[in-house]
């Protein structure tokens, strides 16, 4: 090969480096340039000349200036949480809630959630806010309260968990108590009293059997008053013939249940009898 076809291959090679290098540094100024932003998310600009910018960016394909600027993706979509406290009722019960949330930060304030409470704004907010919002409202109810009136204190607490997450531009689609449980000595005292008013009832049972007892043979004795008051009139008048007629009913019921009886034995009235005993 000669020298000047050396010279003219180094020379397309040379040229096809420039190329290459100039496409390269393209192709990644524009990667770097380009971000996505997916479905249920938006983002915000942070840029090192002049800090935060005001604007969301939503759904789609975005343009920023390598180095100067980056994107911060937020995730919009509802997410829950479950938060879990201890606190005192009214009359000093311990007692043991589970709140289950449901939250998503405001769209149009990512910019001040960022500047404010970072890409964890769940994490550093609804901790806090519930347990000062479950504490508050706990202590105006007593213990039997919770259990009788539970729907309203589950109302109270997710209407004043609402209001206090808005000061932290947070949404809240859902806030209920799942989980209520008291300590030992509550259900000591709960089971105490459940035993407590069983006695009560038993005795109020008790009462009453012995009050309808008490009538029973107040007007059995009053039938007997009668009864011997009409037998004491009818022998003044008639003598003793009522007397008789009941000595003969009475006679004839004993005389047919022992005719009844095979273990009875009839013997003459003189007593004169002959046993048959074998000599």
């Amino acid at each position: 090969m000669s020298q000047q076809n050396v010279a003219r291959v180094a020379g397309h090679l040379s040229n096809l480096a420039k190329y290459s290098l100039g496409l390269g540094a393209a192709v990644s100024f524009a990667t770097s340039s380009l971000y996505s932003v997916d479905g249920g998310k938006r983002a915000v600009v942070f840029s090192r000349a002049s800090g935060i910018q005001r604007e969301v960016m939503g759904e789609g394909i975005h343009f920023v200036v390598p180095w100067l600027q980056r994107p911060i993706i937020f995730d919009i979509r509802t997410r829950p949480r479950a938060i879990n406290s201890v606190t005192g009722t009214k009359d000093l019960q311990m007692v043991n809630l589970t709140l289950r949330v449901l939250s998503k930060p405001v769209a149009e304030k990512l910019p001040e959630i960022y500047g404010r409470l970072g890409l964890d704004w769940d994490e550093r907010v609804l901790p806090s806010i519930a347990n000062e919002v479950l504490k508050s409202v706990v202590a105006q109810y007593n213990a039997e309260q919770l259990l009788t009136q539970r729907e309203k204190v589950s109302r109270q607490i997710r209407d004043t968990l609402t209001e206090r997450a808005r000061a932290f531009n947070i949404e809240l689609d859902d806030v209920s108590m799942t989980h209520l449980t008291f300590g030992r000595e509550f259900a000591h005292a709960i089971e105490a009293k459940q035993v407590t008013q069983q006695e009560a009832e038993r005795s109020k049972y008790i009462v009453m059997v012995a009050e309808q007892e008490k009538d029973a043979a107040i007007i059995k004795a009053e039938g007997e008053s009668q009864a011997a008051s009409l037998i004491s009139r009818s022998m003044a008048t008639s003598g003793d013939g009522l007397l008789q007629l009941r000595r003969i009913e009475a006679a004839k019921e004993i005389s047919s249940t022992l005719s009844k009886t095979r273990n009875v034995a009839y013997l003459p009235k003189g007593g004169n009898i002959l046993l048959n005993v074998a000599p």
